[in-house]
């Protein structure tokens, strides 16, 4: 027993003597050759709580991000953040040069939980490519012209019917979007299903809409744990569904046309377990990213009444030309709607604030000066929309500074709301149809949105109040 005491003293140093070599070797990293400046803080936490706290949508630039810049003097700095060790850069040359190299993409590990350790949408490059054009083929301009925009219109149609002895309703932007972009992904991606399966599968969706970037611990009660409870149902319910449509071959959505049709190559990387992960994703981007995007927009429009009124006059507009005939909205009127895109364009360089570039390099990669190592975590964040030098008073909402300008591309020098490089975000037209649709059905109201409405920027946009809009009736609308 005397033994022991005498040599437990000696135990209890040697396992401090561990852990404070370990704090230290996380808190001062190495890497051959220079990484940026920065502060890991502790094992796990890391910088986590301070870079996801919500901040008010109009201060544009994170309060994280402007004690970080002022206090290392670069705006490439290193950090931990969900038990990872992180690169951040508001450099836009680091961050382009980053885009165009040969890394992988990016992911938290809660997302990589999320979407499947397997996910073709976190995999090498060329897996990637692949994807990306078998997706385009889906949600690009040319099947956006020929058949997803007639149903983008009738379906963004059904949220402004109202009663004939009805004078007003209301409903919330986001929560129409999302159950809209659902919906059509149901359409247009699956095809045909029987009511409890549609209504089953809406439900299971949900349990997606909360805090994506979290820490990877998957325990219950988690959020980790919750995702990937909820994908085992989800994924399960998706293969039974393919895999009778793929017995019977009735009642196809266009996208799993295109699944299909590329399945039966020979040289096929695909399979039904690989479809049923690429629809997964599909839902998962879809439902998440364009609903916020549109509730902001409205959102901006409504603090700004001359925004409102022009594009009132637009909308007014479109539909005064129109045939006797017609009845909805053609890709014709879309691609001229040309104050609409101006709108679009300008909410997505205001909205991006957050991580457009995500890598994960292989390789100590060199750049602007400094190392990113190899398994490390680097997220662009594009503060170039935010440079006084590229945006005449850049803080300011103002869609007329692209008067004259194109409004069609989704990537140049100095905007990249949609990322860059391989992985610049194929869905990016849609998106943007998406939004120019809904525009222009609320956009022949009158309409307010209500005054709790509050919008906080964290990694995503955030409505603690929700985006609730009222609509009127005008006495001359019957289109």
């Amino acid at each position: 027993m005397l033994e022991f005491y005498g040599l437990f003293p000696i135990v209890v140093s040697l396992i401090l003597l561990k852990l404070c070599h370990s704090l230290y070797r996380w808190r001062s990293p190495k890497c051959k050759g220079r990484l940026p400046p920065g502060s890991m803080g502790f094992p796990i936490i890391g910088k986590t709580l301070e870079f996801m706290t919500p901040y008010d949508f109009n201060s544009v630039v994170s309060p994280y991000l402007k004690k970080r810049i002022s206090r290392y003097g670069s705006k490439v700095f290193r950090t931990s953040l969900f038990g990872a060790k992180v690169i951040i850069s508001t450099d836009h040359e680091v961050n382009m040069a980053m885009a165009k190299s040969s890394t992988q993409l990016g992911a938290t590990e809660s997302l990589r939980r999320l979407f499947g350790e397997n996910s073709d949408f976190l995999q090498r490059k060329e897996i990637h490519k692949y994807v990306r054009n078998l997706t385009s083929r889906f949600v690009g301009p040319e099947n956006l012209k020929t058949r997803l925009i007639q149903d983008i219109d009738v379906l963004s149609r059904n949220y402004f019917e109202m009663d004939d002895k009805a004078i007003s309703s209301s409903f919330d932007i986001k929560e129409a979007a999302t159950k809209m972009v659902v919906d059509l992904i149901v359409k247009k991606v699956i095809g045909e299903m029987e009511s409890e399966a549609v209504k089953e599968l809406g439900l299971c969706w949900t349990a997606f809409r909360t805090n994506w970037f979290s820490f990877s611990y998957n325990v219950p009660g988690t959020t980790v744990y919750r995702f990937v409870k909820a994908r085992r149902k989800v994924t399960k319910l998706l293969k039974g569904l393919i895999q009778e449509k793929n017995t019977s071959k009735e009642g196809l959505g266009d996208f799993l046309e295109i699944l299909f049709d590329e399945m039966k190559k020979d040289s096929a990387a695909l399979d039904i377990d690989k479809a049923v992960n690429l629809i997964f994703t599909f839902f998962i981007l879809s439902q998440e990213t364009t609903p916020g995007i549109l509730a902001a927009t409205v959102k901006l429009v409504a603090d700004h009444p001359n925004v409102m009124e022009e594009l009132k006059r637009e909308h007014e507009a479109v539909v005064e030309n129109r045939g006797d005939n017609q009845t909805g909205l053609t890709w014709e009127e879309y691609k001229s709607m040309t104050f609409t895109h101006m709108v679009i364009k300008e909410t997505l360089r205001f909205t991006s604030a957050q991580p457009t570039v995500h890598r994960i390099p292989t390789e100590d990669t060199q750049v602007g000066g400094y190392t990113v190592p190899a398994g490390w975590l680097f997220f662009g964040i594009p503060l170039v929309h935010f440079d006084e030098v590229k945006y005449e008073d850049p803080l300011k909402f103002n869609p007329w500074r692209w008067k004259g300008k194109d409004l069609h591309g989704t990537l140049s020098k100095d905007y990249i709301p949609f990322g860059a490089g391989a992985t610049l975000c194929v869905g990016s037209e849609f998106a943007k149809c998406i939004i120019a649709v809904f525009l222009h059905h609320l956009s022949r109201f009158r309409w307010s949105l209500d005054p709790k409405t509050r919008v906080l920027r964290r990694y995503m946009l955030m409505f603690p109040a929700g985006c609730k809009v009222e609509i009127a009736k005008e006495l001359s609308d019957q289109s």
